[in-house]
């Protein structure tokens, strides 16, 4: 009976959603249990927005992707079946998720505003900071996605952040991250610009897109960073 349930989950469409609502629902369960249900249910929403904006990036370039799986303090993901074709075809991927993610904890932010309620403040909160940290500019955040369009050695600036952040509040996350970024860093070193290969993924992006890449990367931070401020000051004086 089990082995048949597990054929089930991992067999066909219908598996692949039984096992992308199953990791949504086991999350919501995991920080019910700790943070509160309501607090649960908003924060697994807001990263289904984040990886759905990716899902559908994707889909848009024509490229086959997994539908979201959630792991409960790590996250969220969705898995590209395929590479994308270029730089660009990966910055503007990478860009969707922090975009959706971040429209949507605004979105919750204004409700909390409307409504002064302090869990959907702390919701927002947590929705702004998710977003801000998928920018840091190392592959495999977000941030080093969208920032490969303009240059890999872009990346080897995310290694002092990584470190700094892990001093500031050390994670287990935090160093599983350093381990995946590892290669990319090495990447980063050797990369070489005049190799044909550099040129065909790196190189066809016109000057242009590289500067709206850069513009949308920077204010987006900047946006996130002063939504995570302003919160962060407002929320100690919420009672919950």
């Amino acid at each position: 009976m089990i082995k048949g349930l597990l054929l089930l989950l991992t067999a066909g469409k219908f598996g692949k959603l039984l096992l992308s609502s199953g990791s949504m629902l086991l999350s919501v369960a995991v920080y019910g249990w700790m943070f509160g249900w309501p607090y649960a249910v908003g924060i697994v929403a807001l990263l289904f927005a984040h990886e759905m904006g990716h899902y559908l990036a994707a889909r848009s370039k024509g490229l086959e992707v997994g539908l979201p799986t959630f792991i409960p303090f790590v996250g969220a993901w969705v898995a590209l079946k395929q590479m994308p074709r270029d730089a660009e075809t990966e910055a503007y991927i990478g860009l969707a998720g922090p975009l959706i993610g971040s429209l949507a904890a605004l979105g919750v932010y204004w409700i909390a505003r409307d409504q002064h309620s302090p869990w959907l403040y702390a919701v927002a909160y947590a929705g702004f900071m998710l977003n801000l940290f998928n920018l840091i500019p190392l592959s495999p955040f977000d941030g080093g996605r969208i920032t490969a369009v303009l240059s890999p050695r872009i990346w080897l600036l995310g290694v002092p952040m990584l470190i700094a952040l892990f001093f500031h509040r050390p994670s287990p996350l935090l160093i599983l991250m350093a381990v995946l970024a590892a290669p990319q860093v090495m990447k980063a070193l050797r990369h070489d610009s005049t190799t044909e290969e550099a040129k065909a993924y790196y190189g066809s992006a016109s000057a242009e897109t590289r500067f709206t890449y850069a513009v949308l990367y920077l204010g987006l931070a900047a946006f996130l960073a002063l939504m995570c401020d302003q919160l962060h000051r407002s929320l100690p004086r919420a009672s919950f």
